[in-house]
């Protein structure tokens, strides 16, 4: 039987214990975390932990993370408060094989600015406005069983200009009801891991009960599972080879 894939869903839980946030808790009782790593864990292939701000080096230890096929990751209000290290550990493991998915305001999170190398900045909106997700990728495993769109009732609206580098490939684009349009799924290739960025997810709506969105963070989760973990190094190498160096030629005496 196949190994099954180790997931740690990491969230700052700060929303969530903040007394003017009841419209937080009113859909993540038990915390954000707990809302997507519920529907992973059904999952026969998946095996489920979750890591918060508050737990020691933010429960993404060196231990944590080596045995982490995948990560995915929602921050919001407290971007700053994870350190350099620990974002730094996190960007490293990516390269070395990790998948990382970053969700919604994580695309301001330290580590996803790492591996992009960019602002990450956009423009935005929360005036509860409806979200409509075309799928312009249907042949990609994130996208399957999505169908051409699905809507999202009451999104944060997310625009452009979206500071990232240009994708490897755009599966998701999104139209709010205000208008504008945002690549709201995005998969890059970063060293020997993958990084998806989905854009739903803003803390005061139910948007992780969706559907759809579960259907695509299951399939991003295996899309993104990491087949080796390869050192982020430079070794030296021995030839595999003999190698014979040229005799020097001498100038001979006249």
């Amino acid at each position: 039987m196949a190994r099954k894939i180790r997931v740690t869903v990491w969230n700052e839980f700060r929303h969530e214990k903040r007394a003017d946030k009841q419209a937080v808790l009113k859909h993540y009782p038990q915390g954000i975390h707990h809302a997507i790593a519920a529907p992973l864990a059904e999952q026969r292939d998946m095996k489920v932990c979750t890591a918060t701000l508050d737990e020691p080096e933010h429960g993404l230890t060196q231990a944590v993370l080596d045995r982490t096929d995948v990560l995915l990751w929602w921050g919001h209000c407290a971007h700053g408060d994870v350190t350099d290290e620990i974002a730094k550990r996190v960007q490293t493991r990516v390269l070395e094989g990790m998948g990382f998915i970053a969700i919604h305001s994580a695309h301001f999170s330290k580590p996803f600015k790492l591996l992009m190398g960019t602002n990450c900045s956009l423009t935005w909106r929360d005036i509860g406005e409806r979200e409509r997700l075309w799928n312009i990728a249907p042949s990609h495993p994130i996208t399957q069983g999505i169908g051409d769109c699905f809507e999202l009732p009451e999104s944060e609206m997310y625009g452009e200009r979206f500071d990232i580098p240009e994708p490897d490939q755009l599966i998701f684009l999104s139209w709010f009801q205000g208008g504008e349009v945002f690549r709201s799924g995005c998969c890059f290739n970063r060293g020997h891991g993958r990084v998806f960025y989905f854009s739903p997810g803003h803390e005061t709506y139910p948007t992780f009960k969706d559907v759809n969105v579960q259907t695509v963070l299951r399939n991003a989760v295996r899309w993104a599972a990491a087949t080796v973990q390869l050192s982020d190094s430079c070794d030296y190498a021995e030839p595999r080879e003999s190698v014979v160096k040229p005799v020097k030629a001498t100038r001979r005496k006249r």
